[in-house]
């Protein structure tokens, strides 16, 4: 991995293949606990799998990377703070409770961040099936809603609203039930392939990118400006 010239001790975020992860040479599939070989198992297809696979993988890579320790020495867990199950909700690591991390997977493509302050990451595929219009009523305030009806590319302004959503959601600050109320309109909806956009929420660091490698749309967001981590099968 290489990262940006920055602090440091900023959050970082990663997104790449679910193929470049499983080849990386600090990872493999035996350092996934119990449960979560377990969770892998569960999934009906293959793909589902993999995915879950690589992005439990890649957010160790990037915690490891935040620490400056080897990623075989760390244990991920989740917790649901609604039910108290451990097979799904929030991630953290056991080990290192003022680490925070956050990951997320779609079809082939993974993302994830590791930072000493809250982060929240997500990804999604541009080109996909179905229509991420159906739900935009209901997660979109109005002044989004009219932007992303008025944009020529109506899908992809609703994607970037939803992965920054979605984002805010992993650090705590926004649930599906209030996403509405969250106005995130005054946010450029263009970002163009090629560097990160930084752009600010209130008290709040955002970093959108698109992945034309991936055909998808990345969104992180972190109380500090996160860093981008670039993944290599050379480590």
């Amino acid at each position: 991995m290489t990262t940006e010239a920055q602090d440091q001790s900023a959050p970082l975020v990663a997104v790449t293949s679910v193929d470049a992860v499983l080849r990386h040479p600090e990872v493999g599939e035996h350092l996934l606990t119990a449960l979560e070989r377990e969770r892998a198992a569960r999934f009906r297809h293959e793909s589902g799998r993999t995915e879950f696979t690589a992005g439990h993988l890649l957010v160790r890579l990037c915690a490891a990377r935040l620490l400056g320790v080897p990623a075989a020495g760390l244990v991920l867990a989740q917790q649901c703070p609604d039910c108290g199950l451990a097979d799904h909700g929030k991630p953290y690591l056991p080990d290192h409770p003022g680490v925070h991390v956050s990951l997320s997977h779609t079809q082939g493509v993974v993302a994830a961040g590791a930072g000493f302050q809250p982060v929240g990451v997500d990804v999604e595929l541009s080109a996909r099936s179905g229509s991420l219009r159906a739900v935009a009523r209901r997660v979109l305030a109005p002044a989004e809603l009219a932007l992303v009806e008025a944009d020529p590319e109506p899908e992809r302004a609703f994607l970037r609203l939803w992965v920054r959503k979605e984002s805010l959601i992993k650090i705590g600050r926004a649930s599906l039930e209030t996403l509405r109320r969250v106005d995130l309109s005054a946010l450029p909806l263009a970002v163009p392939p090629g560097a990160p956009l930084r752009s600010r929420y209130e008290d709040l660091h955002l970093l959108d990118w698109t992945a034309p490698e991936h055909s998808a749309a990345v969104a992180a967001v972190s109380t500090a400006p996160p860093r981008v981590v670039e993944l290599t099968t050379a480590g």
